[in-house]
């Protein structure tokens, strides 16, 4: 007999398989759920560290990050980018008296024999100096900024504890370049120039990757200490110094004071002298001559004294003669030229001749006090306003001048100051009358101070037209390079001593500016006690010495500062060449 299965339910095998694939559907759904919620994790994760590193975490651990990336200090540049000073990787020589462990010797030969060893790779050590170190026991420095080739030497005279720590030095890669406006760095701080002025922003983590740039422009710098260097040699003069100002903003583009000293190996005679050099007035390489040594510098203050008696109104006519043949008695004290130039001259000779006489005149009709108060608004009474931290006191006369010390400060004595100073007061000469503080950090358009007002606009033009006559006609003839139309006045001031002023010693200046029909730059070149030479046809006077290297200078700089030669176009000196007459040769 045939047994008959039971039936299956219609659709079960249809069924099992939707349950199937849901439960498979929906395993899938929560393993994606769940890597999403892992990869939620993971960026809230992240997002946690970025805040803890970004807004939670103290300064000290992004310090220390920065540390870790930066060089200990800032770069400083020139203002076009050019490297004036960087740190860089280098070697020193550490002596170790604890690098051997047995307690012996820490020396395997004798120090003399070390020494000499030493002094045979490094031919400035003194042996018996470095051998009394070795024989010290004391830890110290031998030697700093090693060089890789010296190191490797070092080792071979196989001693342990002569050690070659790692080190980070500052390097000026320009060489003794602007070494008065940078200064140098000594156990890691800033001193003297810019590297002591910057010395908090420059080590800095926050500021390191970001170079200081400085208002000199190394072009110019070199082109001036060049010409500066040639000149002194020239006239066997102690020293020199020089500036190159914007007298539109007080960018100071060159800055030069000689002797010069090299930053990257600073000895202890480029910071001091002996007393007895001191007191004969020899001073230290350093010794920055444009900021910070005062001098009575003579005729080229008595542009400016015109320049305030046109401004108040005591001269109101060019063309008025004062008696120039005989002495000014004032006081006891009696105001001459060197020679007699003329019976009569008036104030555009006076500065062509360069006339004590006339500008002592000049200067009275003005008044003691009116004439003071220019000075002031000049800034002639205080330390010359720049970054630098040797910035010499001006030998000011007082609150109230006598009459005497009116007529003497109109032609330049009686009144210390520095070459800054001068360079800063002929600007606001030239520049429309403005006066505004140098400054050797560079500015971007638009920065620049708004200054005080001291000249009128209409006597700053009519300075500029005597100014380019005195070029022209007058003693800064020497000066006049062809198509650059350069203004400016000498002076050669005997510098005082024991007993009164050293007819023998002068300082020797021209103060110059360029163009004269739009004037950008004051150009400042003085020279410490220079010598009649055969450079300087045997004459000690600035006419002779002083603007010769200004007129050599500014051909090499005014390309480079945009402003090429162009003998067709000149300020207008017609109104003005009828009252001259002539040239001369007269300089005090």
């Amino acid at each position: 007999m045939t047994t008959l299965a039971a039936p299956r339910p219609i659709g079960t095998g249809r069924i099992r398989l939707v349950d199937y694939r849901r439960r498979s559907l929906l395993m899938a759904r929560f393993r994606v759920l769940l890597i999403g919620l892992g990869f939620l994790l993971v960026a809230l994760a992240a997002l946690m560290r970025i805040s803890w590193l970004g807004v939670i975490q103290p300064a000290h651990s992004e310090t220390s990050m920065a540390d870790a990336l930066l060089p200990p200090r800032g770069e400083i540049t020139d203002r076009n980018g050019v490297p004036l000073a960087r740190a860089f990787p280098a070697y020193a020589l550490w002596f170790n008296p604890d690098a051997m462990d047995d307690g012996g010797s820490p020396l395997v030969k004798s120090p003399e024999e070390v020494a000499r060893a030493l002094h045979a790779i490094f031919s400035d050590l003194d042996v018996t100096e470095t051998a009394e170190k070795l024989r010290s026991g004391r830890a110290i420095y031998l030697r700093r900024r090693v060089l890789p080739e010296d190191a490797n030497r070092v080792m071979e005279i196989g001693e342990l504890a002569l050690e070659l720590p790692r080190e980070t030095d500052r390097h000026y890669p320009q060489g003794s370049l602007a070494a008065h406006v940078l200064g140098f760095v000594k156990d890691g701080h800033g001193s003297l120039g810019m590297e002591q002025v910057l010395d908090d922003r420059l080590r800095d983590p926050a500021n390191r990757g970001k170079p200081a740039a400085l208002s000199i422009d190394v072009r110019v710098q070199g082109a001036l200490e060049d010409e500066l260097r040639a000149g002194m040699l020239s006239v066997d003069a102690v020293g020199a110094a020089g500036i190159v100002l914007d007298v539109d903003t007080g960018e100071v583009l060159a800055m030069a004071s000689l002797p010069e000293f090299d930053p990257n190996q600073v000895v202890a005679s480029d910071l001091t002298v002996s007393e007895e050099r001191a007191v004969q007035g020899v001073m230290p390489a350093a010794f920055n001559r444009a900021t910070n040594q005062v001098f009575e510098l003579g005729s080229v203050f008595k542009p400016l004294t015109v320049a305030a008696a046109i401004d108040a109104g005591s001269i109101t006519d060019l063309s008025r003669r004062y008696q120039a043949s005989r002495p000014v008695q004032i006081g006891g004290h009696q105001i001459r030229d060197s020679h007699v130039i003329g019976a009569t001259l008036n104030a555009p000779q006076s500065l062509i001749h360069s006339s004590n006489i006339v500008t002592a005149q000049i200067a009275d009709e003005l008044g003691p006090q009116r004439l003071r108060q220019y000075m002031v608004e000049l800034g002639m009474n205080e330390r010359p306003y720049i970054e630098l931290p040797g910035r010499g006191m001006p030998i000011w006369p007082g609150d109230k001048w006598a009459r005497v010390t009116g007529m003497t400060v109109g032609f330049g004595h009686s009144l210390a100051v520095t070459p800054l100073h001068l360079a800063s007061a002929y600007a606001a000469m030239v520049n429309g009358g403005t006066w505004r503080p140098a400054t050797l950090q560079k500015l971007e358009p638009g920065d620049a101070p708004r200054g005080r007002r001291v000249f009128k606009a209409s006597t700053s033009a009519r300075m500029n037209q005597l100014l380019r006559m005195i070029a022209v006609y007058g003693t800064g003839r020497n000066a006049n390079a062809p198509g650059f139309r350069i203004g400016g006045k000498t002076g050669s001031a005997e510098k005082p001593g024991r007993g009164g002023y050293r007819r023998s010693t002068v300082v020797s200046t021209f103060a110059a500016a360029f163009p004269m029909d739009r004037p950008r730059y004051v150009v400042i070149a003085m020279l410490d006690e220079p010598q009649g030479t055969v450079a300087s046809s045997y004459q000690r006077t600035a006419a002779w010495n002083a603007a010769p290297i200004v007129g050599r200078l500014i051909p090499r700089i005014g390309p480079q500062l945009g402003i090429l030669p162009d003998e067709s176009r000149d300020i207008d000196l017609t109104e003005l060449q009828y009252l001259v007459g002539g040239g001369g040769e007269a300089e005090h």
